[in-house]
């Protein structure tokens, strides 16, 4: 990845030089969007993020994954359908060469889930 520091999930992308990992984190991006329509895109700690009056949620892209970091609420709505998900505390990694678990994207209470 690009060392320079991105002005948005855009320059953030294109600073990827796999294109399988910047069509992910484009898509991952575009769901987040629809995920949380009335949220900010923003890029937080160099990294994608979205916001709504407090962080709902952000990602940060790898070269085989990206790790979607969420609210702690969020987390333990979903501890029972994580068990498939590699996790940490408040973050699942979701993999590149597979779907993105959109049901899990996001379920805070201020962004409505699909």
């Amino acid at each position: 990845m690009d060392t320079s520091r991105p002005a948005d999930l855009d320059e953030y992308i294109a600073g990827f030089e796999d294109a399988h990992t910047r069509d992910f984190l484009g898509r991952l991006g575009a769901y987040s969007r629809t995920a949380a329509p009335g949220a900010e895109e923003g890029l937080k700690w160099g990294n994608p993020a979205y916001s709504l009056d407090t962080i709902l949620f952000a990602f940060a892209g790898c070269s085989k994954h990206a790790n979607f970091v969420f609210t702690p609420s969020t987390r333990e709505a979903f501890a029972d359908r994580l068990s498939e998900f590699d996790t940490g505390k408040g973050s699942i990694k979701l993999y590149c060469d597979r779907e993105i678990a959109t049901d899990l994207a996001c379920a805070d209470d201020r962004s409505p889930h699909p």
